[in-house]
């Protein structure tokens, strides 16, 4: 096929105007292109290293290549850096290179390594299985078919070259065409592939065959969105970064289909515009998504800045950047930056959030990288993906994670990988030293669980949420729940309730941020303290127990991690045991202000008795010169017409909170009933 037929066709690609974008990044990208620029030389230079954003398994160390390049080369026990180097989207950032400088070696490279690659790894042979999985064969799509728009007009893009790329392109489409099974329906994998098979049939020259190509990918696409993405948006694996990687495949259906006068139902674009809005719920202060389930630290704001383009939505601005970043720019083209300047940004109006099919709660202080944002979680594993991750919590404050999931690390099956997959890896609670997933493999789980009890409720001067879940039923006949009352703006108050009627030992932990220290003040206060946070937590309970810090791992990003600390507290007990755990944040503008808390007894006001603690509890929460009641039941107790009594205060209800220093003991605020 002639190049001009490809680059000038009647088909229209992401970018209108390759110069005007190239021109636009070069004066407002400067970091992010010269970090593109690096990935691009080195790639002419046979040299390779996976540290792009959205490398979902990113490496630290170059592999080098001096002569001719091993594709299916592995360096150590992963295979994912063989997955990763055949993806090729280091390619992308050749063609990118070259349209800000049309300097003509990194069109020789792509050439070059496009037909090497094509001529030294056919599909029919087995060896090359690894690079032809279904999940590559469609990343290739998408990374050679928008690597080649940046190329136009180079004469390295011969007819030659351009014929051996459209029917390397168009084999790799007749692959994906021949599989469609439920794992592809379920899995992220079922969604990258048929992202390529658009993209194959929108920008290739149109033909019958083509056409075809379009029309089942869409039909796949449909089925996809209609079965992995929960009502709240959340793409069902519980994992943030496949979740966005799945965003982004979405994103480029909807830009190509309107830019090509493809129709998408209502509900089609109704469901990508969800998923892109999550990341406004559950995106840090930062910009970073969480490091939840098989997921990296990596900052979103490029995938809500695009999003906010496709769907001209102010509350989308309100989640990306000020102005178009590298990437979106390259997505949605120059020309639309007019568009995004004049857009003004927005936040939800409720700084409690929820994404209740997934099982995600959020309250915030604020939207500025200083506010208070704590994330709790309670839903399904998620798959593959998923960690033993129930009743975790996540807590960041001014500029910084305070307490974190520990993160990935590795999908090798190895101990490492079960280390981060398991319960004592998120700030969560054990029974028996176990969590309540059993793993198989990196991927299989041999014992599920069900996240049950789940409430979400937000006042102007407190939030809630809960949730508990079955995990150590059949194994320990345990019912976990966790309670989280959020006193505004710095306060949580977290009690994890375990009911049984056997005898067990129990750990709740919490993980620091490595770039802080955790430091002990006595037996039941601690602190986390860096230059910009002196958070204490303060642990209370009916049952001895005791606190130590227990030296951990945290990983940001897939093959690195770094040593970390994480308060570790024990318990045992007979029957019934609730432990209190009350986290209060500090901003370093200001002075330090330490949190008193006090169990205080809770009487029966119809029979004058005092409640046992495995009926209700009241906890007083002191800071400054505000003195909170917080008062939880743990069974019904109103026999018969009954209302409860604690420091001077008088309510009803599950759980109630008092505004005792303002004066308030009748009634308080009831969380729930």
């Amino acid at each position: 096929m002639k190049a001009d037929l490809f680059f000038n066709g009647n088909r229209k690609f992401f970018f209108a105007d390759r110069d005007l974008t190239a021109e636009y990044v070069k004066n407002n990208c400067a970091e992010e292109l010269a970090h593109v620029i690096r990935i691009a030389d080195e790639t002419v230079n046979q040299s390779f290293k996976f540290d792009l954003r959205w490398d979902m398994e990113q490496t630290t160390k170059s592999v080098v290549f001096t002569g001719k390049i091993d594709w299916l080369y592995q360096p150590g026990d992963d295979p994912e850096f063989i997955y990763a180097f055949n993806r090729m989207r280091f390619w992308i950032c050749l063609g990118q290179a070259y349209a800000v400088t049309k300097n003509e070696k990194y069109a020789d490279a792509f050439a070059a390594q496009l037909t090497g690659w094509i001529d030294s790894v056919p599909r029919g042979d087995p060896a090359n299985e690894k690079a032809w999985r279904t999940i590559e064969t469609g990343l290739r799509l998408e990374y050679w078919l928008k690597a080649m728009c940046y190329f136009k007009g180079s004469p390295a893009i011969t007819d030659d070259v351009m014929d051996k790329f459209t029917a390397s392109v168009t084999e790799h489409a007749e692959f994906l065409m021949t599989v469609w099974n439920s794992f592809n329906l379920m899995s992220n994998w079922g969604v990258l592939a048929n992202h390529g098979l658009f993209m194959a049939g929108v920008m290739l020259p149109e033909t019958e065959r083509t056409a075809a190509y379009t029309a089942e990918a869409l039909r796949r696409l449909t089925a996809e969105l209609g079965i992995q993405i929960y009502d709240d948006g959340v793409q069902w694996e519980q994992s943030p970064m496949y979740h966005n990687e799945v965003t982004h495949d979405y994103l480029d259906v909807l830009i190509l289909a309107r830019r090509n006068n493809i129709r998408l139902t209502e509900d089609f674009i109704d469901k990508v515009h969800k998923m892109a809005l999550v990341n406004v719920v559950w995106q840090k202060p930062d910009g970073c998504e969480l490091s939840m389930g098989d997921s990296d630290e990596i900052d979103v704001r490029d995938i809500t800045t695009t999003a906010a383009c496709v769907f001209n939505d102010p509350v989308l601005k309100g989640g990306g950047y000020e102005r178009l970043d590298f990437d979106s720019a390259w997505d949605v083209g120059a020309e639309c930056a007019g568009l995004y300047d004049g857009m003004e940004p927005r936040h939800p109006e409720s700084l409690t959030q929820q994404l209740p099919a997934s099982g995600n709660f959020y309250f915030r202080s604020g939207y500025d990288d200083g506010a208070v944002f704590f994330h709790f979680h309670c839903g399904t594993l998620g798959a593959g993906h998923g960690h033993s991750d129930q009743l975790h919590i996540d807590l960041y404050a001014n500029g910084e994670d305070i307490f974190v999931d520990a993160g990935r690390y590795t999908y090798v099956n190895k101990p490492e990988r079960f280390e981060f997959k398991d319960g004592s890896a998120h700030n969560t609670c054990l029974v028996d030293g176990r969590c309540c997933y059993t793993y198989r493999d990196s991927w299989e789980c041999g014992h599920l669980d069900r996240a049950v009890n789940r409430v979400c409720k937000d006042t102007a001067r407190y939030a809630y949420a809960e949730g508990g879940h079955l995990g150590f039923m059949d194994t320990a006949g345990v019912f976990a729940n966790r309670r989280v009352v959020y006193i505004k703006p710095d306060i949580f108050i977290i009690a994890d309730e375990m009911y049984t009627a056997g005898s067990h030992s129990y750990e709740n932990l919490l993980h620091g941020n490595y770039r802080g220290n955790l430091v002990k003040d006595d037996e039941n206060r601690f602190r986390y303290m860096s230059s910009r946070n002196n958070t204490e937590v303060v642990f209370a309970g009916s049952v001895p127990h005791r606190t130590g810090i227990s030296k951990t791992k945290m990983s940001r990003h897939y093959n690195a991690y770094d040593e970390n600390s994480t308060l570790k507290t024990e318990w045992s007990a007979t029957g019934f045991s609730c432990l209190f755990s009350v986290i209060s944040v500090n901003s370093p503008d200001s002075a330090f202000c330490s949190v008193q808390v006090e169990l205080v007894p809770v009487k029966s006001n119809f029979k004058n008795t005092v409640f046992s603690g495995s009926q209700i509890q009241a906890l007083k929460v002191t800071k400054g010169g505000r003195s909170c009641l917080v008062v939880i039941a743990h069974e019904e107790y109103a026999s018969p017409t009954d209302t409860f009594r604690a420091e001077g205060c008088t309510g009803f209800g599950n759980v109630t909170v008092f505004e005792i220093s303002e004066g308030e003991n009748e009634t308080g605020t009831m969380l729930v009933v």
